[in-house]
């Protein structure tokens, strides 16, 4: 039998560990998926989407008294940490904060890139459902389609809107009330 190291014998907590260390890489903006750590490297093209989305969001968060960016959001009790593509957040929750609940948030964003389609696809929305993010836009540069998910619960969001392909104006319901135009993605 293999001795367990000094340090874990100690009691220290092998997910913090795993989340103080993430905070502290240099020069690498990298998230924890199911407990592997991934470097987030986007394309120019996978950017092009995210500020598109941005831009027609704006207003409306900013009326709402919220930010929008891309920070650190904890998944506590898990090994994940994820950075959304984009996050509509409270800014008042934002202020002075180091990582937000995926519940705190308003819209977790997620644009697929081709090396990890298939963890926004199924991981990242399963998860985000799991911690209450109220909504989830999932736009598929491979599929060449956007889903809205709503109504999250343990096992997943129980409403989808889509997937629709590139062109179909999707509406983010109330507090936003807003229709995103997809056509130029």
């Amino acid at each position: 039998m293999s001795e367990v190291p000094a340090d874990y014998a100690q009691g220290i907590d092998p997910e913090r560990a795993l989340k103080y260390a993430i905070q502290h890489l240099k020069d690498d903006r990298a998230e924890i998926i199911e407990a592997v750590i991934e470097t987030v490297p986007p394309s120019w093209d996978h950017e092009a989407v995210a500020d598109t989305l941005r831009e027609q969001i704006r207003v409306r968060a900013r009326e709402l008294g919220c930010v929008i960016g891309s920070g650190n959001l904890d998944l506590p009790g898990s090994p994940n940490w994820y950075i959304p593509d984009l996050a509509v957040v409270p800014a008042a929750a934002a202020k002075g904060a180091g990582a937000l609940l995926p519940a705190d948030t308003l819209l977790v964003v997620e644009v697929t890139s081709e090396s990890n389609g298939d963890t926004d696809r199924v991981v990242k929305r399963k998860r985000y459902a799991e911690y209450g993010a109220p909504l989830y836009l999932l736009v598929d540069r491979q599929e060449r389609s956007v889903t809205l998910f709503a109504e999250p619960g343990r096992l997943g969001y129980t409403r989808a809107d889509g997937p629709h392909p590139y062109g179909t104006t999707i509406r983010l319901p109330e507090p936003f009330g807003l229709d995103l135009d997809t056509s130029a993605f």
